[in-house]
Parts: structure tokens; sequence; C-alpha cells
């Protein structure tokens, strides 16, 4: 996988995504390999390496990111009545650029 591949594939435009709400420096978009049955990514079109790097010149980005959480969490425990918020860090984190899953259901796999 690469190094980033938020950045490399998905806001370089080279991974198309299903986009569920975006604004100017947040996208959330389904998973192009979805651990659940339902798997929303939510990033920021920044680079910010993960959770543990963000500065305090990042806190606004940081409650603009919070905002689409909460809207696409809200989303998804309406339409399934639950959903679970979650980053990862260190070598759980696959792409070292900063992410939220926002997911319903077991894992697929």
């Amino acid at each position: 996988m690469a190094e980033d591949f938020y950045c490399e594939e998905v806001l370089s435009g080279r991974t198309a995504v299903s986009k569920v709400l975006e604004t100017e420096n947040v996208l959330a978009y389904h998973h192009t390999r979805p651990f659940y049955p339902v798997h929303i990514v939510v990033i920021p079109k920044k680079h910010i390496a993960s959770l543990l790097t963000l500065e305090p010149c990042d806190n606004d980005l940081l409650m603009e990111m919070m905002d689409v959480i909460k809207q696409t969490a809200a989303q998804v425990q309406a339409e399934h009545g639950a959903c679970r918020v979650a980053t990862n860090l260190g070598k759980y984190q696959d792409s070292k650029h900063l992410h939220f899953h926002v997911v319903y259901g077991e894992p697929l796999r």
C-alpha cells in the first residue's frame, strides 16, 4: 500500500471515490475496500500524518473534520441504528495520513 494513499490516490484523483460529504477542507467517502458493510473514511485535504502530529494551527481543520464526522455518523446511525468512529495509530495505521473510519456492522473479513 502507498505510504499515503489519501494524498497519492484519493486527493490526486487517481482513484475515484464515492463521496458522502465534502467541505472545502474535508472529504468523507465510501472506503474503496470496505472492511464493514458500511465503511466511510473521513480525511483532511491537507496532509497531516496522524492524530499525534496535529499542531495548534490545525485546530480549525480538526473542528471541521469533527463536524463532518458528526454529520456522517448521524446519517449512518439514522439509517442503521448504530455506528462506530475510530482512528488508527502506529502500526495499525496503514496509510500515514490522518483519517477516521465511520463504520456499521460486523467485519466482512
